[in-house]
């Protein structure tokens, strides 16, 4: 009880230290004290320092605020320095402003009694935590020097070893944790093990090439951001410069192509908006992966940053491994002319008036959405099937694009010539000349299917919607006109058509045809599949609009079958 009564009269004795005989300039206990003629009493350079920064003004009390016509000589104040001084023996210091004391967040002092001041080292040999009273005799005495301070820790604990209680500074590489000497020559014998100070060296290595890494990856998509502005800024005055340019054109056509123009227009803007979007999208994304590897930087600098090797190591562990970006490591943009064909469509129209209600209508529309930025290097072709299964797609044949004699199944997915005609309504779309039937999936990104042929010969093809599909003679037969590209596959030979030119090609005989396209690099491949893929015949090009898979069978009771890759 006594002591406790002791303790409070300090305190006590403290506070009246704080408030008595502090200044009211710096706020705390007075150093050489002097009372100016007003009767109040400053730290001397304290006073002195607001008098010199007066700016010539008289002198004044920064408290009473009376002012004196001559600045009064500055005197020690014996009386008040000896009371100090017989205060600060006797134990009766200044109380610690309340921002001293440890809070629920801070790092207490082990040594502190009663209310606890924060700490401000932590001793990794001791494993304590000292306030900077407590800690001055690891600065004093001579063993103390030794010892490993470090910024206050609130995980000291987790450097004990919970078997042996013994400071683990030592790392099994084996297990992968932090142990200490017992641990190496007790359950950790004959283990990979080091200190935890080489360890931390090595793991710091490592981790200061993830952080070059992810600085790289920052400058290069800060690069590919501003790329993608200087985009952005290109499709809007291609597309203002399309639009007007397609306004003139139509300002001569009057009343008959005045709905053209607005309908021009409209989708121009459409395709702007989407090219747009699709660009500040990646922009977003871009700027995102800069925010979430800048976190990460921060989070490894702080890692580094911190002394405790155990503590490194201990959180090091728990970092994730980098995710691989899914984004490219640069942007490249090809050099497109971006909305100048739709204005050469448009041209065109003024001397084909009728035919532009009907067919060529679609080639200005076509133009307008083939407007597709490359923000990414295009992907190189697979090299294996599990590479192309990647892009497979499920084909289902349109019936109303099936020839008349063309009997459907196996969902739409099958296809075999009849000797008679089928039950089919009357469609604009059916092929009347020829065996032969579209998808009915238009086909713009990468894809890939395989078609399985049984008897006689087919033709496997990819078309454009507007082929003919009435026409006589071979305008309408896939492969011999502009408008599509096939590969006729017989029971011992191949030939490859387009625009009515054959070409022979080699290659290994199978019932199994695999069809390759990448519409915006404007690749075509054809591939002979059975338990290795061999490439038959690849077309490189420009395709102007979607396309469309279809076959022709050659023959009675030939059959072509879409296969599922699913």
């Amino acid at each position: 009880m006594q002591s406790l009564q002791g303790g409070e009269m300090a305190q006590k004795g403290a506070q009246l230290v704080q408030e008595t005989f502090s200044c009211s300039i710096c706020l705390e206990v007075l150093k050489d004290p002097v009372t100016i003629p007003c009767g109040h009493s400053y730290c001397m350079n304290c006073i002195k320092t607001y008098w010199d920064e007066g700016e010539k003004k008289l002198p004044s009390c920064p408290q009473c605020r009376e002012t004196f016509t001559v600045r009064p000589v500055l005197v020690k104040n014996t009386m008040f320095a000896a009371l100090l001084e017989q205060m600060k023996k006797t134990g009766l210091q200044a109380a610690p402003a309340d921002h001293c004391y440890a809070g629920p967040e801070d790092v207490a002092c082990d040594f502190c009694s009663g209310r606890k001041l924060k700490a401000i080292k932590s001793c990794l040999f001791c494993l304590a935590s000292y306030c900077e009273k407590h800690l001055q005799p690891h600065h004093d005495v001579a063993p103390f020097k030794k010892h490993k301070l470090v910024d206050p820790s609130k995980n000291l604990q987790d450097n004990i070893c919970p078997r042996h209680d013994e400071v683990m500074k030592m790392f099994c590489r084996t297990d992968q944790k932090c142990i200490c000497y017992l641990c190496s020559v007790d359950e950790h014998k004959g283990h990979d093990t080091v200190s935890a100070a080489a360890e931390r060296t090595e793991r710091q290595r490592e981790m200061e090439v993830s952080r070059q890494q992810i600085q790289q990856e920052i400058q290069d998509r800060e690069k590919d951001v501003k790329l993608l502005q200087q985009e952005v800024e290109a499709i809007n005055q291609s597309a203002d410069k399309t639009v007007e340019g397609s306004e003139e054109i139509f300002t001569e056509l009057i009343s008959l192509l005045q709905k053209r123009s607005s309908d021009v227009k409209q989708q121009i803007r459409s395709q702007q908006e989407t090219e747009v979007r699709r660009v500040r999208e990646l922009e977003e994304k871009l700027q995102q992966e800069i925010t979430d590897l800048k976190r990460r930087d921060a989070e490894m600098k702080q890692l580094s940053d911190t002394e405790d090797h155990n503590q490194f190591l201990h959180n090091y562990s728990s970092l994730s491994p980098l995710s691989e970006s899914t984004h490219s490591s640069s942007i490249s943009i090809c050099p497109l002319r971006y909305f100048e064909d739709v204005t050469a469509a448009v041209s065109e129209v003024r001397g084909r008036l009728q035919d532009i209600l009907r067919d060529t209508w679609t080639n200005i529309s076509v133009a307008i959405t083939h407007v597709d930025v490359l923000l990414t290097q295009p992907e190189p072709e697979p090299t294996s099937r599990a590479g192309f299964l990647k892009y497979s797609c499920e084909i289902t044949l349109d019936p109303n694009t099936a020839h008349m004699e063309l009997l459907l199944s196996e969902e739409n997915r099958k296809v075999t010539l009849m000797k008679k005609h089928q039950s089919y309504s009357s469609h604009p779309d059916r092929f009347s000349r020829r065996p032969q039937v579209l998808s009915r999936e238009s086909l713009t990104g990468r894809h890939y299917w395989e078609v399985e042929k049984k008897a006689g010969g087919v033709n496997v093809a990819v078309s454009y919607k507007n082929i003919s599909r009435s026409a006589w003679g071979w305008e309408a037969v896939l492969g011999r006109n502009d408008k599509s590209w096939s590969l006729y596959c017989s029971s011992d030979s191949y030939v490859f058509w387009y625009n009515n030119i054959n070409t022979y090609v080699s290659g290994p005989q199978s019932s199994r045809i695999g069809v390759y396209l990448d519409h915006r690099a404007g690749v075509l491949s054809f591939y002979s599949v059975s338990e290795t893929m061999t490439l038959l015949h690849r077309v490189q090009t420009t395709f102007t609009q979607p396309l469309y898979a279809g076959v022709w069978v050659c023959g009675p009771g030939v059959s072509a079958e879409f296969c599922k890759l699913r």
